[in-house]
Formats: structure tokens, C-alpha cells, sequence
């Protein structure tokens, strides 16, 4: 089996332990939705497309885990860490671009690495697609217009 399934084995024992159902269910339609869309975001770029996914699925584990948010992107960088140290097949160099790229995840005005923005972009491109009838906040909407250009895409959210 290859490594990014074993994080899937895992992260999928970690959802099922959340004993809040609604917990749980966002956490796998969020953490795999926005896995799968760095992937697709990925190889547009140029970038890692299994490297990508496995930022997507642990970019919120933490949240997900204990039910809170708070300074999420900071717990979830070491949450990250941990499991991938403890998975033994991550080099270092890739565990700090994870480390990275969950860690300035929630920032979405500042532009830091390629990995770093790939997450950015698909954390907001998964909440738009989840229900493209709520609100999209001005700093995320310029986010998601340039998304969606870059995916040749028409969209009226200038307007």
C-alpha cells in the first residue's frame, strides 16, 4: 500500500473516533474535498499532485479531532507533523513544506510558498463548491475569481 493511502487509513480512523456526527461528516466532505481539489490545483501548477493531497487531507485534522478551531492552522501544522513523522516515510524536506503550507493556511491576504498557496486556494475553492449559494467574504472572493480564471472558468462574482 502506498503512503498516501496509509494517511488515508488514519486520518479515517481519527474522523471515525469524533464521536459528533456532524463533526465528522464535515470532516470527511472538507478534508477530502479539499485534498482532491490540491491535487487538481497541483498538476495545473506544475506542482506534487500526491503531495498536494496529502496537505489537503490534513490541512483541518486537528480541528476535526477535537471539535475546535481555535489556532487551528498552528495545531494543525503539528498534528501534521506528528503523523507523517510517525508514518516514517516523509522525508523531512516534504514534512516542512506540509508543516508550511497548513501553518499559513487560514491567511489568505499574504502570499508565501507555491504549496502554501495551492492549500489557500483549494481551502477556499472546496468551501465555494460545497454551496455556491453562501457568501464568499471580499478577501476570499478575490481568491476564488482568480481560481476560477486560472480554471478558464466564467464567473459573475465581480459583479
Amino acid at each position: 500500500m502506498n503512503r498516501t493511502e496509509i494517511l488515508r487509513q488514519k486520518i479515517d480512523d481519527i474522523l471515525r473516533d469524533q464521536p459528533d456526527l456532524e463533526q465528522r461528516r464535515c470532516g470527511f466532505v472538507h478534508l477530502y474535498g479539499v485534498s482532491a481539489t490540491c491535487s487538481l490545483l497541483a498538476l495545473k501548477r506544475g506542482l506534487d499532485p500526491q503531495l498536494g493531497a496529502i496537505i489537503g487531507m490534513l490541512h483541518d485534522l486537528a480541528t476535526y479531532q477535537s471539535a475546535n478551531s481555535v489556532d487551528h492552522a498552528e495545531k494543525g501544522a503539528a498534528t501534521a507533523a506528528q503523523i507523517l513523522s510517525e508514518a516514517g516515510d516523509f522525508p523531512l524536506a516534504e514534512i516542512s513544506i506540509v508543516k508550511s503550507a497548513i501553518a499559513h493556511h487560514s491567511d489568505k491576504v499574504a502570499i508565501h510558498s507555491p504549496y502554501d498557496e495551492l492549500l489557500k486556494d483549494a481551502d477556499v475553492l472546496q468551501h465555494y463548491l460545497y454551496n455556491t449559494d453562501f457568501s464568499v467574504s471580499m478577501v476570499k472572493q478575490k481568491r476564488l475569481t482568480n481560481i476560477l480564471e486560472e480554471l478558464g472558468i466564467e464567473s459573475d462574482l465581480d459583479r
